[in-house]
């Protein structure tokens, strides 16, 4: 596979010849692609995901985590947890460490709600959005009326191949980040959104956004069986990856190959060459509908004939009976030992460490096995593990959480109307943009980089400074800001030195150690003794704090 930044996806898409009568064209009325660059699958040795890979080649700490065990209840393992030395956070604050990785950035709502509720009760909460009201978020999804459209709507609605409605996606989905209460749960779709990948803005023009709101945020917390199959027969899908162009006298092997290497087993799962030739064989006939944008099945494209992959076999004797054969086929992939121990490792990734430790994806494929691949069972034993609790410290924000955690933290509210919502979130998105994550927006098949050597950089840290200024001056108009002097008291009793600590815990959870607080209040060139700075230069210390690994680190 290819990989390439997402930016240079920016380019309007490439016009193709449509049919408007055939449902199904001809193989001469196929619009160019380009085929994506394989990997050689291998079944020992070397790392098994392009993550690990970029997570080996430069040592970030992550490798350190003590492998930890399983508890009946999150408070229990929290307790049992052996944090690691840190001389950032305090080890014992389970509740900091906690928002810092199960949310993209802690609101002091829901600072408050955690300390109210408790860790076993707000992570059974979250656990559950659906009990959770979320005005909030689904005013900044409203703002975007074409995000996640049908085709018949974004069709209407736009002109043909149009980016409006994939743009309003993008945009929609950065606005629940920023204001979902739901945070676990949005969490976890920006997981499987890179995961079973297809990047928006893209080709599929009008049937990737109902890709992400069908597909994705349906079953994030349901199972991968089920998220797998209805991806398969996504027309987002099955474009994105050329199974559209598949015909029984030449079968294209993108999808194939990208179900067996990225979406199910992984490039060491095991499989051979073969197995990719057969996948794709299996997968044919699975076609899109362009006039209306939808699924459809020709079993006149169908390649028939004994099939086996990895221990699945099908005598595939018609067409007729081939999708029934494809569904059978992709329940077997989702419930596969190497399968199970790919969802496990993007969990665990995401929630614990750039490199998790073997046993603890043992562990969680197991869970994964057991509960019919749940996707909750396995983010609920996440937070039963002590792994979770003692991995303090050890992951790094990428552009997008570093943007919409600042967001969070900084209590950034929704604007007047959802025209000013709009406003403020399309700003946030092209900062994104430009920092090489807007959401989504990944251009390869394989989805965003989940670990910190992927993001590191010279050019990215001033990206990032210079976000966090935009957001605690509020320069970008349409949303409603905190001055940063009103972010915590500051009467006439509070001395400058007092002002920053509790600047500090209001923004990261943690009072900064001495020579850290000397170092501010220096580059602010205030004492310990002085009156609290003017609201401009309290935004530059504020800017500070989100700037220095308190806040770039979890």
């Amino acid at each position: 596979m290819k990989e390439s930044n997402p930016v240079a996806a920016s380019a309007a898409p490439t016009g193709k010849t449509v049919p408007t009568k055939s449902a199904l064209p001809s193989k001469s009325a196929l619009p160019p692609k380009h085929r994506a660059i394989a990997s050689r699958p291998y079944a020992h040795g070397g790392p098994v995901s392009l993550d690990q890979s970029a997570a080996q080649s430069i040592s970030t700490g992550s490798a350190s985590v003590v492998t930890g065990k399983q508890y009946p209840t999150y408070s229990a393992a929290a307790a049992a947890s052996v944090p690691l030395a840190s001389a950032l956070f305090t080890s014992s604050d389970h509740h900091g460490h906690l928002l810092r990785r199960a949310t993209f950035g802690a609101r002091p709502s829901d600072v408050s709600d955690l300390k109210r509720l408790g860790v076993n009760g707000w992570l059974k909460r979250q656990l559950d959005p659906a009990s959770i009201p979320d005005p909030s978020g689904n005013a900044a999804w409203r703002a975007f009326p074409l995000a996640g459209a049908s085709p018949a709507t974004i069709m209407r609605k736009t002109k043909k191949y149009s980016w409006d409605a994939m743009f309003a996606t993008g945009q929609a989905t950065l606005g629940r980040q920023i204001f979902s209460r739901r945070q676990l749960y949005e969490v976890v779709v920006d997981i499987f959104s890179a995961h079973l990948h297809v990047a928006v803005p893209s080709e599929q023009w009008a049937t990737a956004p109902g890709y992400i709101t069908n597909v994705i945020r349906k079953h994030a917390f349901g199972s991968f069986s089920g998220m797998l199959l209805a991806a398969m027969k996504h027309p987002a899908m099955l474009e994105f990856l050329s199974n559209d162009q598949s015909r029984k006298e030449h079968v294209n092997e993108n999808l194939g190959r990208e179900l067996l290497e990225l979406h199910t087993v992984g490039i060491a799962g095991g499989y051979t060459e073969n197995d990719v030739k057969a996948s794709a064989a299996i997968l044919s006939g699975r076609m899109i509908n362009y006039d209306r944008g939808s699924y459809l099945y020709d079993s006149t494209e169908h390649v028939t004939g004994p099939v086996t992959v990895l221990g699945f076999t099908s005598a595939n004797a018609t067409g007729a009976g081939g999708e029934a054969v494809g569904d059978a086929y992709l329940r077997y992939l989702a419930m596969h030992p190497s399968t199970a121990r790919t969802i496990a490792r993007k969990i665990a990734t995401r929630f614990v460490s750039d490199l998790p430790s073997d046993d603890l994806i043992d562990r969680l494929a197991q869970v994964y096995l057991t509960h019919g691949s749940s996707i909750l069972a396995v983010v609920k034993a996440v937070f039963l593990s002590s792994d979770f609790w003692g991995a303090v410290g050890v992951r790094m924000r990428r552009p997008l959480e570093d943007a919409v955690g600042a967001a969070r933290v900084l209590n950034v509210g929704l604007g007047s109307s959802s025209k000013n919502t709009s406003k403020g979130v399309v700003s946030l998105y092209w900062d994104l943009w430009n920092a090489g994550q807007p959401p989504l927006g990944w251009n390869p098949p394989n989805g965003y980089p989940d670990v910190a050597a992927a993001w590191l950089g010279a050019g990215s840290m001033i990206q990032r400074w210079n976000t966090h200024r935009a957001l605690v001056h509020g320069w970008w108009g349409g949303l409603k800001y905190t001055k940063a002097l009103s972010l915590v008291p500051s009467g006439k009793s509070v001395t400058a030195e007092k002002w920053v600590k509790a600047l500090c815990v209001r923004l990261v959870g943690n009072a900064p150690t001495p020579d850290h607080l000397a170092a501010l209040l220096a580059a602010g060139g205030l004492t310990p003794s002085s009156r609290v700075p003017y609201d401009y230069l309290a935004g530059e210390i504020a800017s500070l704090v989100l700037d220095s690994a308190y806040f770039q680190l979890r």
